[in-house]
């Protein structure tokens, strides 16, 4: 449901430019339809920094409808992305987000849910901008990321606004209500705000009526029952002067006796409980009439955890030592659920771990890396019929080996002794390799060992079949 609800108020709220008048939609990268696979950018980050990703969707004139897919980040599912209808209104489609850095790269990438359609994602753009340490840092990114409902700028008429001057390039769309309207031509110092909001935000208004409350319905569509990150930005819009009112949303308290000067302010929670159609009453309490300038609403979702990282940094190594790789061997190998690296099976723990390697018959070339011994949960591998060369590495790490299968390869040198003392292993397929020497008296006296090492391969004395 939290996709679901992202994808409704980004759709709606977007950004909507038209393919001929941005650059940057004038061309889009397709990916192909392969259910479970995700396809990734790895981008450079500095480790606990927070970055906001927007990425840009615009299909174009088209039939039949594009495409419906996941955003994923590192391993947490983001939102599906659903541009159907802006398309159909010939727009563009804006899909905004914060998260924190746990490392050195970020991976985003672009997930095929079999559930949705029949054809593979796309994508125009992406923005990966570094926000200052004070930009939403009441949010603990370590559990959580934000995702944009609604960043909106109060009396502006205009289309959707950018400022120069904003380092992140925030998109702050109209609000226009010409009762209440009012424009204004003092500076505010946007250095004053944790959030830096830039100082043209403030350059618009609604007020309210004399003796008056303003009432809105903001964001403009129902929300779902859930925490939210809320920022409201006032700057009275005479200068010199100020205005005292209380701040509700939906009949709850939100701030009592908020006093409100030209130099401007911001009221803000982190953890703000709404549910449905939300209303921001602005009640006034001495001197001049409530008013706003902007306000930001961000959904708060849980993120969705890592691979074990010692299985992770091992199946990074594994990935070096192979060529012709599957193509969506990136990102988080294991999460979210549903997208694990193909031919890698990760059990369902709260940080999983990798229980087997199916690459049978995947083209592979390259070699086996003694990394995959770090895979301590394995139960299975599988590199049958590729073209690996070089040595078997020692396994005897790998307690819980059942199965090795490696026949079909170009694998040279001698079976390793230490294959016998994995007390767990029952099937060992060695044929059709270049293997030589002798096959380990451990091994042939294995009794509960299913194995095969002919055809192919020069051992002497030759094992019995």
């Amino acid at each position: 449901m939290r996709g679901l609800l992202l994808r409704l108020h980004l759709a709606l709220l977007a950004a909507l430019l038209t393919g001929l008048l941005d650059p940057a939609l004038a061309t889009r990268r397709d990916f192909p339809h392969e259910p479970g696979k995700k396809f990734c950018y790895e981008l450079p980050v500095d480790r606990n920094r927070r970055y906001l990703l927007r990425p840009t969707f615009f299909y174009g004139a088209s039939s039949p409808p594009p495409p419906v897919f996941d955003l994923i980040v590192d391993g947490t599912f983001w939102t599906a992305v659903n541009t159907t209808d802006d398309v159909l209104a010939g727009s563009a489609s804006y899909y905004e987000a914060v998260f924190g850095a746990s490392g050195r790269n970020m991976s985003f990438c672009l997930g095929v849910n079999p559930d949705y359609t029949s054809a593979g994602p796309f994508i125009n753009a992406l923005q990966v901008i570094q926000l200052h340490d004070s930009v939403y840092n009441a949010t603990n990114f370590t559990a959580s990321a934000m995702g944009l409902i609604a960043r909106t700028k109060f009396g502006s008429t205009d289309d959707v606004e950018r400022y120069p001057n904003d380092t992140f390039n925030r998109y702050w769309q109209p609000f226009p209500d010409s009762k209440h309207a009012v424009s204004s031509t003092h500076n505010v110092t946007s250095a004053d705000f944790w959030n830096l909001p830039p100082p043209g935000v403030f350059n618009t208004a609604l007020v309210a009526e004399q003796d008056a409350p303003l009432v809105l319905q903001w964001p403009p569509i129902p929300l779902q029952n859930d925490s939210y990150y809320v920022a409201l930005y006032f700057a009275d819009t005479v200068s010199e002067s100020s205005r005292t009112f209380n701040v509700y949303i939906n009949d709850y308290s939100f701030y009592e006796g908020l006093t409100v000067t030209s130099a401007g302010l911001s009221v803000f929670a982190t953890q703000w409980n709404l549910s449905g159609l939300t209303r921001v009453i602005l009640a006034p309490v001495s001197g001049l009439p409530p008013l706003i300038n902007a306000g930001e609403v961000f959904g708060l979702f849980p993120l969705g955890g890592y691979t074990f990282p010692r299985d992770a940094r091992a199946l990074e190594a594994i990935k070096r030592s192979l060529q012709n790789i599957p193509d969506d061997w990136n990102g988080d190998p294991c999460m979210p659920h549903g997208y694990a690296w193909t031919g890698v099976t990760c059990d369902k723990g709260q940080i999983p771990r990798v229980i087997s390697l199916n690459f049978s018959s995947m083209g592979l070339s390259g070699y086996l890396s003694s990394d995959i011994a770090r895979l301590t949960a394995l139960t299975d591998i599988s590199f049958a019929n590729n073209s690996l060369s070089g040595p078997i590495p020692n396994l005897s790490n790998l307690r819980n080996l059942t199965r090795l299968h490696l026949q079909d390869n170009k694998l040279n040198g001698t079976v390793p002794q230490t294959l016998g003392i994995i007390t767990s292993l029952r099937e060992l397929f060695l044929q059709n390799n270049e293997l030589d020497g002798a096959v380990p008296l451990n091994l042939l006296l294995n009794q509960g060992l299913t194995y095969q090492f002919l055809p192919g391969n020069n051992f002497f004395p030759r094992p019995p079949r």
